[in-house]
């Protein structure tokens, strides 16, 4: 079972086999699909929701991963698409490395950044900040060397130094930690968060 947590996500057949921790902010809380200040209800293909991919609610009740699955977390917010189910569903498609009894985190997925690249400072500090985060997290969570940690690198912003952010990001050196570049995939009008839309500006 898989299971995403910022939401936490669960894949297999019973709670919290294999966990993996979706870490960051609006990015990973998706905002595919909205527009008007409403999300338009449509989830793609590679988002659908499966038996064998739970969350963690809130409430902390287990329950079948759907989106927007980050309503009750992100709240204030419009919630839609966001990159947890692909993710989840992607997962599935190789085998869940499926273990004994409770659960095990397998991974952290972050997506974040924007922020950081409106100022030099920010930008400047941003990878030392980013890896002391990842050791905090290890250290924080008792997590097994095995847990990798998967960054994406941003793939668009308006702030100033977004390529010093997406150098750092790309070129972390801690070991498990691996980089996934978000640069060329379709971008909602605000040229920040992803979109559902194919023929949308890509960044």
């Amino acid at each position: 079972m898989l299971v995403l947590a910022h939401s936490i996500l669960v894949v297999g057949d019973s709670p919290a086999q294999d966990i993996f921790i979706l870490a960051g902010q609006s990015k990973m809380a998706g905002r595919g699909g909205i527009a008007n200040g409403k999300w338009d209800g449509i989830v793609p293909p590679e988002c659908q929701p499966n038996p064998w991919i739970l969350r963690l609610t809130a409430n902390l009740t287990w329950e079948e991963a759907r989106d927007p699955f980050h309503a009750d977390i992100d709240v204030g917010r419009i919630c839609g698409v966001g990159p947890g189910m692909a993710f989840a569903n992607e997962i599935l498609t190789h085998g869940s490395g499926i273990g004994g009894g409770g659960g095990t985190i397998r991974a952290i997925l972050r997506y974040q950044g924007e922020s950081d690249a409106s100022t030099k400072e920010n930008a400047e500090t941003y990878k030392g900040k980013l890896e002391k985060l990842i050791l905090d997290f290890r250290s924080d969570l008792n997590l097994p060397f095995s847990c990798i940690n998967i960054q994406v690198a941003l793939a668009s912003g308006s702030g100033e130094f977004v390529e010093t952010v997406r150098k750092a990001q790309m070129e972390m050196k801690l070991p498990n930690v691996k980089c996934v570049d978000a640069k060329g995939l379709a971008l909602k009008a605000d040229h920040l968060h992803l979109t559902t839309i194919p023929e949308a500006k890509v960044g």
